[in-house]
């Protein structure tokens, strides 16, 4: 419930991992210039796969976050996350001295957690050879140690959470954390996604679901939201962090503001554990739920000029999305420019929500559209403007970011460029 003078909240610091660069700003320029993080997977032998290829993190250093003993005890995921929090923590400046520890909080979300842990150990089992299972193994593998590890590194001793909603399990995240400031009375959140699922059990299984591409000769070109001739989402990994800050300290210290959070929205469609509905109603309504709680600053749906959409390249999904900015915004949808950073990042499962608030930020910073790579047949079914294939310059005073998952589970933000908006009476 909203209090009689709403508490505010910006975005001081931003920390990314991903397949197309680690560092904000490189993951960042690499987008903006079109650039793919999908390739051949290198991790393992893909020897009767139908899928060969995904969008590894090729540049990750985990020993530039951890020490050497925490770098061989945990997973994947939880690196990736440390590594994204701290570096979103030093841009934004903070030092998180212990008092302030304890009105600082954690979010963040993730899919599948540790499934290479599980694999390797399962392995042991399989050879039976139980005694060798690591003492790590457990809290190698669940997710909320992302959280976990992410809290005990940095000194957080507010609460601790970790959305598991799949794929908008990022956004979910960066929610609460929005919440948690706005509604009670935290003056800092860590929040975001992580994710680290590019494993032969991971690609077996979406491959059983048809759910990824299968264009193994051409990876760059095989993530293709919104085009006629998609076929599949292609698996990356990877870590998004922001820092939400309470507006008036972020004032107060001559913080580095790079947008203020002005909703947040969510839904389920209660419809079927992996599909979509095909009139995207539950994706409208998480839409239409953003809007509302962004309309205590005067936003109307008008006022969106910007969606990073969810824009997975699978036939359903694109097809459902276009359809539900369609219905929600109506005339206006033609007046929208849409974009899919996932045809240049693959599909970041539980960290897709994370990095795309990131990019969605940082489009409103620089006044630039990334663009939907690999868009080259239109589809009758998706038709929206979604800047095809080169960046586009476009001033933004807010902006929205999808994220869809599966068991219908759907989170929208929506960003406003720092001094834009002011609050109205309610």
């Amino acid at each position: 419930m909203r209090t009689k003078d709403p508490r505010r909240v910006v975005v001081t610091g931003i920390g990314l991992v991903t397949p197309v660069g680690t560092g904000t700003e490189k993951a960042w320029k690499a987008i903006l210039a079109g650039e793919s993080g999908v390739s051949p997977i290198s991790r393992f032998d893909v020897t009767g796969l139908k899928t060969t290829i995904a969008a590894e993190v090729k540049d990750f250093n985990a020993e530039d976050f951890l020490d050497k003993k925490s770098v061989k005890r945990l997973d994947l995921f939880i690196k990736y996350a440390v590594g994204a929090s701290k570096m979103a923590l030093e841009d934004s400046g903070i030092t998180l001295t212990p008092e302030l520890s304890t009105e600082t909080a954690c979010s963040l979300g993730c899919g599948l957690g540790g499934l290479q842990t599980m694999e390797d150990n399962h392995s042991l089992i399989v050879q039976g050879r139980p005694d060798r299972i690591s003492p790590f193994f457990i809290p190698m593998m669940i997710g909320n140690m992302s959280s976990g590890i992410v809290a005990l590194e940095l000194g957080i001793r507010g609460p601790n959470y970790l959305c598991a909603t799949a794929c908008a399990a990022g956004a979910h995240a960066i929610g609460l954390g929005f919440q948690l400031i706005r509604d009670s009375g935290y003056q800092i959140v860590v929040s975001g996604g992580t994710e680290s699922v590019i494993t032969d059990l991971a690609i077996a299984g979406f491959n059983s679901l048809k759910a990824l591409s299968t264009k193994n000769e051409d990876p760059t070109h095989a993530s293709k939201p919104f085009d006629l001739r998609r076929d599949g989402f292609i698996l990356g990994e990877g870590a998004g962090v922001l820092i939400l800050e309470e507006r008036e300290r972020a004032i107060a210290r001559n913080a580095k503001i790079y947008a203020e959070v002005l909703g947040f929205g969510a839904s389920c469609d209660a419809f079927h554990f992996t599909a979509p509905p095909e009139d995207g109603a539950g994706a409208a309504l998480a839409m239409e739920n953003a809007l509302k709680d962004a309309s205590s600053f005067g936003l109307v749906p008008e006022d969106i000029r910007y969606i990073n959409a969810h824009g997975t390249s699978t036939g359903l999904n694109d097809r459902m999305e276009s359809l539900a900015i369609r219905n929600v915004f109506g005339e206006h949808a033609a007046k929208l420019a849409v974009s899919s950073t996932k045809s240049m990042t693959g599909h970041l499962l539980g960290a897709a929500g994370g990095v795309e608030a990131a990019f969605t930020v940082l489009a409103i910073r620089d006044g630039i559209l990334p663009p939907t790579m690999n868009y080259e047949v239109p589809d009758p079914d998706c038709n929206l403007d979604y800047v095809p294939n080169s960046a586009r310059k476009q001033k933004l005073s807010c902006a929205m970011t999808n994220s869809f998952g599966f068991g219908g589970t759907n989170g929208v933000l929506i960003f406003g460029a720092p001094g834009a908006w002011e609050l109205k009476d309610i």
